[in-house]
């Protein structure tokens, strides 16, 4: 945990000097608060990155998060970041990237995100979704989208088709489901074709399972995505199968869309349709079932101001107070950016 806790200081000392003689510099700051009407939960939380150029060819990448929820037994709001009340460091990385004629490569090195499926912060936080899929939130059996890599990533191809792989330890930010330490591995091939992107992924790493005696073997999942973007519409979906330990196993998925034309001006529109089922061996007398509809919208307002709002109907096992719920956030987003002049 020392070294841990020291590589972190260590790595964030180095982003703060690369930022001072940054060649591009852009700082983010998005402020938000939130109320759900499932168990009455009221939210906050604080988001400031730090990004830009060393070099035109070595990026780096700076994010630190601190969030409080008023309680934990629902997942409203969880859509990108625990909520621990305390300050976390998200992703902290360098990056440097290489082309040679048609193929481009990266190599990034640091503390990431899981590049499992559609994983990015972007794809989930402030997209007008207030809560991650059932397949990415840590209250079920399945990836989450607070697993964090310590290690090397790498990721080289052609405009059409890449492959992404990673070698990492475990760097999760979560106060509740954390895997336990020990070297994992995620692989993801993704392809392009016109307005469609598709992608599969594999990851096998230590379990984030309670009881690591109890619940021996290693979280190995599989899974595909696609997304389908035309005209301000986009269309994406996720399904992952495999197991968090020894025994279990979880089938899930979304499919959900973004919806942005033009004539909608400052508003976008999203929906959602999710299913996740789990079961363990040898209990085959327990099989859980748990399915989510979500509707709902994101609205820009001028003076750098976002409202967020969703309402949920879910099945009888994923509410925990009600089968209808109504989620909204109003979110102050404050960005700068700086260019250094050469002379």
């Amino acid at each position: 945990m020392k070294v841990f806790t020291t590589s972190k200081v260590f790595l964030a000392s180095l982003v703060f000097a690369a930022s001072t003689q940054a060649q591009s510099l852009t700082t983010e700051l998005d402020l938000t608060t939130g109320y759900s009407t499932e168990a009455r939960t009221w939210a906050g939380s604080t988001q400031l990155r730090t990004f830009g150029e060393v070099h035109p060819k070595i990026q780096f990448n700076l994010e630190g998060t601190w969030a409080r929820r008023s309680t934990n037994t629902t997942d409203a709001f969880g859509a990108a970041y625990p909520y621990g009340g305390h300050v976390q460091l998200s992703e902290a990385y360098f990056e440097r990237s290489f082309q040679r004629g048609p193929v481009i490569a990266s190599v990034r090195g640091g503390q990431y995100r899981s590049p499992f499926g559609i994983y990015s912060r972007a794809d989930h936080g402030y997209s007008g979704f207030l809560r991650a899929p059932l397949l990415r939130s840590e209250y079920y059996w399945s990836i989450n989208s607070t697993m964090l890599e310590r290690g090397v990533d790498v990721t080289f191809g052609t405009a059409r088709l890449s492959a992404e792989v990673s070698i990492a330890t475990p760097g999760d930010n979560t106060d509740q489901l954390k895997r336990h330490s020990g070297l994992d591995s995620v692989v993801r091939v993704q392809a392009y074709y016109k307005s469609v992107v598709v992608g599969a992924s594999h990851i096998n790493s230590k379990s984030y399972s309670p009881d690591p005696d109890l619940y021996p073997g290693r979280m190995d999942f599989s899974g595909i995505d696609v997304r389908w973007m035309y005209g301000g519409v986009q269309l994406r979906g996720e399904w992952i199968i495999g197991q968090q330990w020894n025994g279990s196993r979880t089938n899930a998925g979304y499919v959900d869309a973004i919806i942005h034309p033009r004539f909608m001006g400052p508003v976008t529109a999203v929906f959602r349709t999710e299913q996740l089922s789990w079961f363990e061996a040898p209990r085959t007398d327990y099989d859980w079932h748990g399915f989510r509809q979500t509707a709902g919208a994101r609205l820009r307002i001028p003076g750098g101001l976002t409202a967020q709002f969703n309402v949920l109907h879910h099945s009888k096992l994923v509410a925990t107070s009600q089968r209808t719920a109504f989620d909204i956030a109003l979110t102050y987003s404050i960005r700068e950016r700086r260019n250094k002049i050469e002379k």
